[in-house]
């Protein structure tokens, strides 16, 4: 089975979790995402990454070796990105 590409992996969560804002990068075997959804208030993030494994299913054990993720709410993205904006102004 071949290794997933980036844009894979970001259909294969994409398909399972409503995403405001989605972005992967990776090389095939180690994955980052980016992952701002309405679905993560008020859960912890652990609870956040759960949902995120969930939707990406047996794809996360067969396929998807390591997958490291920054999970936001739209407001948390919101701030963070203002923050960021603001910091190299």
């Amino acid at each position: 089975m071949a290794d997933p590409t980036p844009a894979e992996v970001q259909q294969y969560i994409a398909a399972g979790l409503p995403c405001e804002h989605l972005h992967v990068e990776g090389d095939g075997r180690h994955f980052f995402a980016t992952i701002v959804s309405s679905e993560f208030e008020g859960l912890s993030r652990i609870r956040r990454h759960q949902r995120v494994y969930a939707a990406l299913g047996e794809r996360m054990r067969e396929q998807i070796h390591a997958l490291s993720m920054k999970t936001h709410t739209p407001a948390e993205h919101a701030a963070t990105s203002a923050a960021s904006q603001h910091h190299h102004a």
